[in-house]
């Protein structure tokens, strides 16, 4: 069976053609219905529609991700001992002064919501190691940060 979408758009096609046939000079509502749905039904045949279904192209392989994540372009860092009080905004407004960032994610209790007082950033590698000289045992909100390359996922 076909998509929703693409039932709804037969059935459109289908009344834009019935309005086209009804110009033309039919007479009868329903006559130029089945004649317009017709020739709706042969264009759709004939005449290629684009798909919604994703390609194969379109979803990322597991290698790819994997390409990304290790790719030259960018450093993933571990920030921690941070306020609890900060949130991304901050974060990433303190390591921009450093270097291009990409991300932030700070760390969350799955059961309260509260942060738990650590993150990462992902940032343009040419300027990560700068940012961890810069900012690795610096005081910021009343604590001392402790900024390091992030080790990589545990699967």
């Amino acid at each position: 069976m076909k998509s929703p979408v693409n039932f709804a758009l037969i059935i459109c096609i289908a009344v834009l053609g019935a309005i086209i046939v009804n110009l033309a000079g039919v007479s009868s509502p329903a006559l130029s219905f089945a004649v317009g749905a017709i020739l709706s039904g042969l264009a759709c045949l004939y005449l290629p529609l684009p798909s919604l279904k994703p390609s194969i192209q379109d979803i990322p392989s597991s290698n790819q991700e994997e390409e990304e994540e290790e790719s030259p372009q960018s450093k993933t860092l571990y920030v921690g001992n941070l306020p609890y009080r900060a949130n991304e905004n901050d974060v990433r407004t303190l390591f921009s002064e450093h270097g291009e960032v990409f991300a932030v994610r700070l760390m969350k209790d799955k059961r309260t919501g509260k942060r738990r007082g650590f993150g990462f950033v992902v940032i343009a590698a040419a300027h990560a190691d700068d940012a961890i000289n810069a900012l690795n045992n610096q005081v910021y909100g009343e604590r001392t940060l402790k900024v390091r390359e992030a080790n990589e996922p545990k699967k």
